[in-house]
Order: C-alpha cells, then sequence, then structure tokens
C-alpha cells in the first residue's frame, strides 16, 4: 500500500520519475488498491496538462487497460478518487491521514486484546 509518507516523498520527485515510482509500486500486483489506481491515474491526468494535451488523450487508454482486468468497482472508485486528488488534494490528504490514524488504533486495539487472554499479562 502506498503511505502517506510515501506520497509525502513523492513531492519532491520530478514528475515524470513519480510516475515510473508509482507505476514500479503497482508492478505485479494482482489486486491493486483504488486509491492505488487513482493515484497513478491523477499523475498521468496532470502530465497530460502540463503538456498542454487533452484531458484523457493518454489516461483514457489506462483507464480502458484496467477494464476487465480489475474489478468495475475499484475501477470507478479509482476515477473520482484520481479526480479528487486533481481537484481536492487538501481534503484527500485529511483523509489519508484519517485512515492511517485509524488503521494504527485499529492495529493497537487488536494488540491489546490479543493480549489480554496472555496469562504473562
Amino acid at each position: 500500500m502506498i503511505s502517506e509518507k510515501d506520497l509525502a516523498e513523492l513531492e519532491n520527485i520530478p514528475y515524470d520519475e513519480r510516475i515510473s515510482r508509482v507505476e514500479k509500486l503497482l508492478e505485479g500486483k494482482a489486486e491493486p488498491r483504488a486509491f492505488e489506481l487513482g493515484l497513478l491515474l491523477a499523475l498521468k491526468m496532470g502530465q497530460e496538462l502540463r503538456e498542454g494535451k487533452k484531458l484523457g488523450s493518454e489516461s483514457g487508454d489506462l483507464v480502458a487497460s484496467w477494464v476487465g482486468k480489475h474489478p468495475e468497482s475499484i475501477v470507478e472508485e479509482s476515477i473520482a478518487l484520481a479526480k479528487e486528488f486533481l481537484t481536492k488534494p487538501a481534503s484527500l490528504a485529511e483523509k489519508i491521514k484519517a485512515g492511517v490514524m485509524k488503521n494504527s488504533a485499529d492495529e493497537t486495539q487488536s494488540a491489546e486484546k490479543s493480549n489480554e487472554g496472555d496469562p504473562e499479562n
């Protein structure tokens, strides 16, 4: 999974290299998350905009390659997340932070519950 730290590191990397790093992270993943696909799509769309190309001229092919390869719900969520990356990056960053904090709290809670049954604790 791409973490908040990964996203922060991406900001310091040249744009073309960002795309190749995300592609490399996804390479070989049988079931990538919608968030990961959405990040790649947003980067590809951003590249189109930076180069003055029509939006979707290349990123549309990327999405088309996902159809049939990934569940329709994942593709649709990826598109929505890519749109959010491009239009509301700050709100998405807050969602990521909340998700990371929730996962951390869930893991801590699970660890505490498993230690409750441990006679040494």
